[in-house]
Order: C-alpha cells, then sequence, then structure tokens
C-alpha cells in the first residue's frame, strides 16, 4: 500500500517542499504533512482490513441509531486524536467546528435522503470529526474511523473544512470502506478515489441544487490558499477535464494512460471522466426520453454508481473494467425499460477506453 489515502496526494505534498519559490515556513509544513501522512496510512489500512473480517465473521448487527450522531473534537493543533470535546458544535464560536459539524450532518443526511443508507457503516454509526490537527497540516482524511482536518499552511491551502466536496470526499471513503472494501492500490486505488470524487461532487450540487450544467465539477476549489491561485490553480482535480493545467495534479483520461502502480489519486481521473461523460450525456435535452431526474447528478447517474457499490459484494481488488460491467448491471436493473441509459453508459465508457 504506497499511496495514502486523502484529499492532497503524498507526491504533491513532497513536490510543492521543494518548490524554492515558496517560504521555508511553508515548505516545512508541507514535509511535515507527508511524513505524518506515511504513518497515518497504515492506521488506515489497518481499518480497512478490520471491516472486512468483522463483516466475514459476525452476524448482520442491529443499527446503533435511526441517524448518526455527529461530533466534533478539537486537537489544538496537536495530533492527538480525538483531541478535546467540542460542547454544542453546531453554535461553536470557532467556525471550523461549526463547518465540520453542519457538513458531516449534511452528508449524513444526504445518504439517507437519496440512497437510504444510515450513516458511513449503514447502521448508524458516529460520525467523529477532529479539527486543528497538527500545526499547518496540509491535508484531510478519513482514517479509517473518523475524520480529521488540517487548518493548512494559509499560503498553499486553508482550512480543509472549508471545502463541502472534500468532506463529502473524504467521508465517501468509509462508505467505500464497508461497502466494496477497495484497497488502495492499482486500479481498485484509483476506484477508491474516484467513488470519493464523485460522491464528493455530488454532494456539492446537492447542496446547491445545481443540476450538471451548472456544476463546475471542480474538486477542491475552497481549500487552494493565495500562492497557488496566484499560479493559475484553482483546484485540485477537474472531473470534466481531468488533464487541465489550473488542476494542482492533473490526471490521464483514458485507460491507455494508465500505468500499474500508478497514485490512485491520478489514476481516478479515467472513471472521473466516464461518470462526468454519463452525466452530461443523459442531460442533454436531445437524449431520448429524457427526464427532469436525469439532469440531476445523484438521481440517475449517482444511483447507477451507488448500486454499483452493493452488486456481487466486496471485491478489494477491482478493476476498472468490472467497475464498468457492474455499472452496466446497475443501470438494466434500475432502469429496465430505458435502454438508451446504458447505451448512453457504455459511451462514456467506452470514451475513456474502458
Amino acid at each position: 500500500m504506497g499511496c495514502i489515502c486523502s484529499i492532497i496526494p503524498n507526491d504533491v505534498l513532497r513536490r510543492l517542499a521543494q518548490d524554492e519559490s515558496l517560504t521555508d515556513e511553508a515548505r516545512q509544513a508541507l514535509t511535515r504533512t507527508a511524513l505524518v501522512d506515511q504513518e497515518l496510512r497504515k492506521i488506515r489500512e489497518q481499518a480497512r482490513q478490520f471491516t472486512a473480517v468483522a463483516q466475514s465473521v459476525a452476524p448482520t448487527p442491529e443499527a446503533l441509531a435511526p441517524a448518526p450522531a455527529v461530533t466534533v473534537y478539537n486537537c489544538n493543533h496537536t495530533q492527538t486524536l480525538p483531541g478535546a470535546p467540542v460542547p454544542n458544535p453546531a453554535n461553536a464560536a470557532d467556525p471550523s467546528a461549526q463547518r465540520a459539524f453542519t457538513e458531516a450532518t449534511a452528508v449524513a443526511q444526504f445518504y439517507q435522503l437519496l440512497f437510504g443508507r444510515d450513516s458511513i457503516d449503514n447502521y448508524g454509526m458516529t460520525i467523529i470529526s477532529s479539527i486543528h490537527f497538527g500545526v499547518k497540516y496540509n491535508n484531510a482524511q478519513w482514517n479509517g474511523t473518523q475524520m480529521l482536518y488540517g487548518d493548512g499552511d494559509g499560503q498553499i491551502f486553508v482550512d480543509f473544512t472549508g471545502g463541502n466536496d472534500v468532506i463529502g470526499h473524504e467521508l465517501t471513503h468509509g462508505v467505500t470502506q464497508h461497502t466494496l472494501q477497495l484497497a488502495y492500490a492499482d486500479e481498485a486505488g484509483g476506484l477508491n478515489e474516484s467513488l470519493s470524487d464523485v460522491f464528493g461532487s455530488m454532494f456539492r450540487q446537492w447542496q446547491a441544487d445545481q443540476d450538471v450544467n451548472a456544476a463546475d465539477w471542480l474538486i477542491g476549489s475552497n481549500i487552494i490558499g493565495p500562492a497557488a491561485k496566484a499560479n493559475g490553480l484553482t483546484c485540485l482535480r477537474d472531473m470534466a477535464n481531468p488533464a487541465a493545467p489550473h488542476c494542482l495534479a492533473p490526471q490521464p483520461t483514458h485507460y491507455s494512460q494508465y500505468q500499474p502502480g500508478m497514485d490512485p489519486h491520478y489514476s481516478s481521473g479515467i472513471p472521473n471522466l466516464a461518470f462526468y461523460t454519463f452525466a452530461m450525456a443523459i442531460a442533454d435535452p436531445q437524449f431520448p426520453n429524457r427526464q427532469p431526474a436525469y439532469a440531476r447528478s445523484w438521481q440517475t447517474a449517482g444511483r447507477i454508481w451507488y448500486n454499483t457499490m452493493f452488486l456481487g459484494g466486496a471485491l478489494p481488488n477491482m478493476t476498472m473494467h468490472q467497475f464498468a460491467s457492474r455499472t452496466h448491471a446497475a443501470a438494466v436493473l434500475l432502469y429496465p425499460s430505458a435502454p438508451e441509459i446504458d447505451n448512453a453508459l457504455s459511451a462514456a465508457w467506452t470514451k475513456v477506453g474502458v
């Protein structure tokens, strides 16, 4: 497991840490983040393995609660998790605490209202968030059991609780952990990252009540700091144009560009573009038998992607071709009388070479 499952790729942190145009303070913060992330990755992978074993040996559990409790803790710039509890985070004076609570609660509602899912594990799991993790920590991640957020260095990145798509992205890693149980390497790792980008973007669109044409399809635009913006960088990734130069981490757009061992933050561009292409195709006014729901990413395309996470059970080493095949099965299951939807899906996967 050579890759670290957090919103900022480790190689980006290391590359920026070598950028002499940045201040020494910013470069040191980037270096510290990369070192800490290497160890946090081990916790994440252990949690994934534990989830797989627990689900294989335990009977189906009863739900903890009909809706998850959402709690927030303050690390106060230490790296001690979870930190000190924040009382009444919904009304906290600290805006980071408020955002962490509000957005985590909204993600839980998003999964409940749209997909009938009860929290991360579907059994009412408490959602724990820790803010102000570390000193100028340049990342956010789901560590296998909870969320943690850094404040950023103020130059390249700013407070990671400011990105609702970032929060949706990272909490979706938890959903994937409890469904497909995808490993974080090779093609499965790319799918793992892509699912988080897809649902993170979908969550952002749902909150803004945007159709696919109004959405910007950017990931992480709200956590980009002033120094990065000054260099023309506007986001981490762009699902509509993964290779765009305005992305901090441009991605491949075709399966022919995939290489074994590629960092999942990059290979995810391939399925990301497939989802975007499919969502845009069925939203086109000229699409056969088009329904209004097709224009909302979470109502049609999103339902297919969500159901794909369940069809056939967990498959930790899933390939992109296997995932594409399951999306077809989900489309036929959900829309048996609308073959045009599956045809659009085929065209989207063909476009990216899968």
